[in-house]
């Protein structure tokens, strides 16, 4: 059987596996638990630019690990205000703290909306255990 992941309460979640938190207009992203796991070791982060506009699901950053890469998608639409610049020198901090210092980027929240789309903790368990399911099915 699998095992759990970490999943925050009072954060948000994609189905594409960022989190993400509030605070007033800006919303700070990165990935989630499940996905730093299935990277394994990450050795490289292409952040975005800053002050860039940004589309709800556009791709924004890549993770490169020794496993895969994967594409982080923006939660939400809005400008781009901050990058974690860290991440640079020191990527694994996504596998060591992926949810307080291996956060990816920051944004202004453009329509509140958007967050409406989002997964709450428990939502996103709930999808965890479905994609493990499936998984375990195909194997």
């Amino acid at each position: 059987m699998s095992f759990a992941y970490e999943v925050p309460e009072g954060l948000l979640y994609s189905r594409n596996h960022e989190w993400v938190k509030v605070k007033g207009k800006v919303a700070t992203v990165g990935v989630t638990d499940y996905v730093q796991r299935k990277l394994r070791e990450v050795l490289y982060v292409e952040l975005p630019n800053t002050n860039v506009k940004v589309s709800r699901g556009q791709h924004v950053a890549t993770i490169e690990s020794v496993r895969a890469t994967h594409e982080v998608r923006s939660p939400v639409s809005g400008r781009i205000v901050e990058v974690n610049a860290k991440l640079v020198d020191s990527p694994e901090l996504i596998n060591e703290y992926p949810y307080e210092s291996g956060w990816i980027f920051r944004v202004e929240i453009a329509n509140e909306e958007d967050l409406a789309d989002l997964m709450d903790a428990d939502e996103y368990s709930r999808y965890l255990q479905e994609l493990e399911l499936e998984a375990e099915e195909s194997e």
